[in-house]
Order: structure tokens, then C-alpha cells, then sequence
């Protein structure tokens, strides 16, 4: 069964802005300035880090936003591998978008964890302190901290510090073993869930809500935090680090920009999509691009870089000047925008499982479609349960950094591949065509390969454990189920 068309350009517009805006301002903005777990921090210079980014993602969008136009179906870059590449190549990149879309999810899930537990303090609202950190992470801080070394010890995230140590006291053990359990987190995204279950049209407009409030929020930290700019003292030196610091926190921040690829997810279910899924694709970016850089620029302008590198940056940023009251409003506002990020990217996730399975390489229950609510309800539960799960017990960083370069990597194949079909099917309707396309798809297979470099060798390695583990999954499930020479064409509108 096919998902309703139900979607306009203003809908998929705020499914952008809401997939963009959450963690990355909330969160990353003031640890990639700051520099946390052993990175160069970029400084001031992450107002540099996130033109960098937009540039890479501006590339990206014009392939993405002219792919759209042709192939307006369920499953973004997926569908679009298939096309270009064939189905091998897709099982690729499709079992990569999970990096991009479930364990970046897993991240943002941490990150409004962190906000929440920031508003739970205000209104004094105890929770024990073992039940909001994950055991990863515990484990981690733990190991440092009973090293004694003071240059390690000054590098980790000291909120987080904070709370390893209180659920030390007070987390139940099995013999020596602590345990420990981001609970939050793990709530969240079953709430988030049981809204997609309902359908996308209830879930567009909760997201609209959700997104007006991001607005709001995001205009009352530039009129407070503007007030405490002096950049003459907080932006010497403006790149501590040198491009190194620039390049790493642009590396570091890419997972700010992602979401807007999640909009051609939503393909499938968007009324006239060769007109309105470029638009949503291109404007979105622009909008969330301009606000990036405003709050970059104030925040590291207001206070003292060292004083970035927490949980809740732009909360912290205000109290360090003052604003205690401004701050706890701002807490809650992230609440409100972390969990639309969470909303927009848990949905990309079960539309592209939804495309994989209807293709034969995923079983056919994920490929259901509800009876009433017109939702792929079984990919949507299996998402929100595998997300859910991972949450609970992993850390931020090492889930922000694997959602960056499985997204890095699934913007390469999909510039490559609008080169590619420019040559094989230059006869396709294109109700968008990519500018300068020899230009514009090559810069962003350049830009992205340069974001990819300057991830850590850790975050390769499991990069390339999960690809390999895909190509087991797909030989010994997915070549014998899938549907042998299915063509991939686009869909009438």
C-alpha cells in the first residue's frame, strides 16, 4: 500500500526547520566552540565552522532538492542510490541512512535528555542521578577520573562529571557494576513515537507548533545575549586552534545541518512534489543557516569559550551573565525544539525502512501501512523501540559522530549520482535541475570528503564495522528477498 499525499510546501518547510534546529544550537554550537573529549576547539571561529558546513550542505541540497523533483517516493537517498547506482549500492547506502537517522536520533535523545534534566532542577524536581546517564559514558568519565590525570579530568564535559559522580553514590550495583540508564532519554522517544504512529498529518502539526516555539526561543537569546556582547574580549584569539580547530568544529557541527535530507523522505506524502519538495529542501537550509550564524555569533561573543563546554550551552551562556530566569525559559524552549528534531529524523527512519522493505530487502511487515492512520505503523514501532534502546545506554559523542559521517557519505553518493543520471537519463523530467551542476555536485563530493577527514580514527572504524556488517545482512537476507531488476521510475504526482 502507497501513503496519502497530505503534505504542502509550508508543512515541509517546518519538517526542515524542525529536523535542524535542536540539538545542534542547543547543544554542539558551545562544545565545538569549547572543544570537549580531547578536539581542537574552533573558538569564535565556529561562526566560520558553520559557514563552512552551510556551503557543504548548500551543495548537497541542490542534488538532493533535483533527485526529489524526479523521484518523489518514500526513502531520500536510498531511492535515489537505486536509480543511480542499482540495488547493491543502495542496500549501502540505505543501511547507512540508520547511522543518519536512528543513531542520530540516539544522540539527539541525549542532548534533550541534558535540557530536561537542566528544567527538572529548576522546578526542583528530583530524579536520581543514576537514571539519566548512560552506562558508556559512566564508565568513561569514571576511568578518568581514577586516572588523576588534571589535564584529562579538564577536558571532560564537567556537568556530565557532576552527574557520574552523583549516581556513583546512589546507582544500585551488580557486584562492582554500577547501574546506570539515560531514562529520559529513552522516554522521549517513545512519546515521539506513539505522535508518528498516529500518522504524519498529526505529526506535521505538532511540529509546526514545536517549530514557532524554536522561533521564539531563538529571538528572546538574541535580544538577551546581544545586550552582554563584547566581542574586543571574547574573540581574542578568534581561532585558538588555527583552521585545525575551524575544520574539526565544522566537522564536529555538520550534525547541526542534518535534517534537511529528511524532507524527501516525505516524498511519498507531499502534495505537487516536484515543485514543493525543492522549495521546502532549499528554504529550509537558508532559513536555519541565517539563525545558526546569529546565535554562534552572540554566544561566543557573551561569555568566555571554556564557559561552552556543557550540556545546555546557550542555558549556561545566560545564567554566566545573569539571566537566570531567561535561561530556565530557554531550557524549556529546547525541550520543546530538541524533541521536533527528534520527530522529523525518527520519521526519515521508518520511511526509509518503509522504501526498503516494499524494494524486498527489509521483511514485508515493515512495509504495513495502518488502516486508519495511513502511517507505516510496524517501522515506525521497530524504529522507535531499536532508537529507544540505544538511547538509554550509549554516549552523545560517539552517536553525534557516526550520524555525521554516515550522512557525509550518503551526500557523496547522491552528488555522484545526479552526475550520473545527468548522463544516462538526460531525457528525465526534472522539475528542479541542480545550478552549474559540474560545479555544484563535484564541490559537495570535495566539501564532504573534507568533513569526513577530520572525524576521528575511532569513529572510521566503526564507520566501516557497520558497513560490512550491512553487506552480511544483505547477502544472507536481502539478495535472496529483493525484487531482481525492479526499476525504479518516478512516481505521477
Amino acid at each position: 500500500a502507497g501513503l496519502k499525499r497530505v503534505l504542502g510546501s509550508f508543512d515541509l518547510t517546518m519538517l526542515g526547520i524542525g529536523a535542524i534546529i535542536g540539538t545542534g544550537i542547543f547543544v554542539l554550537t558551545g562544545t565545538a566552540a569549547a572543544g570537549t573529549d580531547g578536539r581542537l576547539g574552533a573558538g569564535p571561529g565556529i561562526v566560520l565552522s558553520f559557514a563552512v558546513t552551510a556551503v557543504a550542505c548548500g551543495f548537497a541540497a541542490l542534488c538532493y532538492a533535483e533527485f526529489a523533483s524526479m523521484i518523489p517516493v518514500s526513502g531520500s537517498a536510498y531511492t535515489y542510490a537505486y536509480a543511480s547506482f542499482g540495488e547493491l549500492m543502495a542496500w549501502i547506502i540505505g543501511w547507512d541512512l540508520v547511522l543518519e537517522y536512528a543513531v542520530g536520533n540516539v544522540a539527539i535523545a541525549i542532548g534533550w535528555s541534558g535540557y530536561f534534566l537542566t528544567l527538572l532542577e529548576y522546578f526542583h524536581v528530583p530524579i536520581p542521578a543514576w537514571l539519566c546517564v548512560d552506562p558508556m559514558s559512566y564508565q568513561h568519565i569514571m576511568g578518568v577520573l581514577a586516572g588523576g590525570d588534571a589535564t584529562a579530568i579538564g577536558k571532560l564535559n564537567q556537568d556530565l562529571v557532576e552527574l557520574v559522580q552523583a549516581a556513583s553514590k546512589t546507582a544500585p550495583r551488580i557486584g562492582s557494576w554500577a547501574i546506570c540508564i539515560n531514562l529520559p532519554a529513552m522516554l522521549i522517544v517513545l512519546a515521539i513515537t506513539a505522535l508518528l504512529y498516529r500518522g504524519i498529518k498529526d505529526s506535521a502539526r505538532v511540529n509546526t507548533v514545536f517549530v514557532f516555539i524554536k522561533f521564539a526561543m531563538i529571538a528572546l537569546f538574541l535580544y538577551v545575549g546581544i545586550q552582554h556582547v563584547d566581542f574586543e574580549k571574547h574573540w581574542t584569539p578568534f581561532m585558538p586552534n588555527g583552521w585545525n580547530g575551524v575544520m574539526t568544529g565544522a566537522a564536529v557541527i555538520f550534525f547541526a545541518y542534518i535534517g534537511f535530507d529528511s524532507i524527501s523522505t516525505a516524498a511519498e506524502e507531499a502534495k505537487s512534489p516536484q515543485r514543493t519538495l525543492p522549495i521546502a529542501i532549499i528554504g529550509s537550509l537558508a532559513v536555519c543557516t541565517l539563525l545558526y550564524v546569529l546565535v554562534a555569533t552572540v554566544l561566543t561573543g557573551m561569555v568566555p569559550i571554556n564557559v561552552l563546554a556543557t550540556k545546555e550551552p546557550v542555558a549556561d551562556a545566560l545564567k554566566s551573565v545573569g539571566a537566570n530566569g531567561i535561561a530556565s525559559v530557554i531550557s524549556l524552549g529546547a525541550v520543546f525544539s530538541i524533541a521536533s528534531v527528534l520527530l522529523v529524523m525518527q520519521l526519515g527512519q521508518t520511511r526509509v525502512f518503509f522504501a526498503m522493505s516494499r524494494d524486498g530487502l527489509l521483511p514485508s511487515i515493515m512495509s504495513r501501512v495502518h488502516p486508519r492512520f495511513g502511517s507505516p505503523h510496524m517501522s515506525t514501532v521497530f524504529t522507535g523501540l531499536i532508537v529507544s534502546l540505544f538511547a538509554g545506554f550509549i554516549d552523545i559523542n560517539v552517536a553525534a559522530d557516526l550520524c555525521n559521517i554516515g550522512t557525509l557519505f550518503a551526500f557523496i553518493l547522491v552528488a555522484i549520482g545526479i552526475m550520473i543520471l545527468r548522463v544516462r537519463s538526460p531525457e528525465t523530467h526534472r522539475g528542479f535541475r541542480t545550478p552549474l551542476v559540474w560545479v555544484s555536485a563535484p564541490l559537495c563530493v570535495v566539501t564532504c570528503a573534507a568533513l569526513m577527514y577530520y572525524l576521528s580514527m575511532a569513529t572510521w572504524i566503526r564507520f566501516g564495522v557497520w558497513l560490512v556488517l550491512g553487506l552480511v545482512v544483505y547477502f544472507l537476507y536481502g539478495i535472496h528477498h529483493s525484487r531482481i531488476g525492479k526499476e525504479v521510475k518516478p512516481a505521477s504526482e
